[in-house]
C-alpha cells in the first residue's frame, strides 16, 4: 500500500466515524421543543437537567471551572465567593449566559434585587428561552411588590415549562391580587 492510499483510507475512516456537527445550541432548541410537550413532570424535569446541561457549556475550560466554583459556593450558601467567581466568568466570557444567571442567583440569594434583575436582563438577552432565568424575574418582581408583572412573566414560563410546580403554585398565589375576586 502507498502513502496515497494510506492516508485516503485514514482520511475516510476519520470522516466515517466523526460525528454529525450538531451545536450545543441546537441540542438546546431540540430539547426545549420536547420540553414544551413533556407528557409530564417527571419528563419534563429530565429534559430540563439536559438542557442546562447544554447550555452550561462554555467552550472554555477555564470558564467551566469558574461556572462550577460559584455554584458549589451557592450550594454552600458562601455568597460572596460565588459572587466573586461569577464576576470573574461575566468579566471573562460576557457573551456566557450562565455565568450572569449564576450571578443573579448570589445577587438574589444575597437580597441584592437590583443587581440580580440587570444580571438576569443580561440573561435574557443573551439567551430568551431561559427559563430559570425568567422565573428569577418573577421571583424578584414578586419579592419587590409588584405582583401583576411577576403574574405575567410567570405565565410566559410556563409556555417553555408547562410542568413547573413552582410556577403554578406562584401563579395560584398571585391570581386573587392580580385578578381580584370572581363575583
Amino acid at each position: 500500500m502507498d502513502f496515497k492510499s494510506t492516508l485516503a483510507a485514514f482520511a475516510a475512516l476519520v470522516m466515517i466515524s466523526l460525528p454529525v456537527g450538531v451545536s450545543a445550541e441546537s441540542r438546546a432548541e431540540d430539547l426545549l421543543q420536547r420540553l414544551q410537550q413533556a407528557e409530564d413532570a417527571t419528563a419534563a424535569a429530565r429534559l430540563e437537567r439536559q438542557i442546562i446541561d447544554e447550555w452550561s457549556k462554555s467552550g472554555s475550560p477555564a470558564m467551566d471551572l469558574l461556572l462550577k466554583r460559584g455554584n458549589d459556593a451557592l450550594e454552600v450558601e458562601k455568597i460572596d465567593e460565588a459572587i466573586e467567581h461569577f464576576r470573574a466568568l461575566t468579566d471573562h466570557a460576557p457573551d456566557f449566559a450562565e455565568g450572569w444567571h449564576g450571578l443573579a442567583l448570589a445577587y438574589y440569594q444575597d437580597n441584592a434585587f437590583g443587581p440580580a434583575m440587570d444580571a438576569l436582563e443580561r440573561v435574557l438577552a443573551l439567551n430568551p428561552h431561559h427559563f430559570a432565568a425568567l422565573r428569577g424575574v418573577g421571583a424578584v418582581h414578586e419579592q419587590t411588590g409588584h405582583a401583576a408583572l411577576a403574574y405575567e412573566v410567570y405565565e410566559r414560563v410556563l409556555e417553555i415549562r408547562p410542568h413547573d410546580e413552582d410556577v403554578l403554585e406562584a401563579l395560584k398565589r398571585l391570581e386573587r391580587e392580580v385578578r381580584g375576586v370572581t363575583l
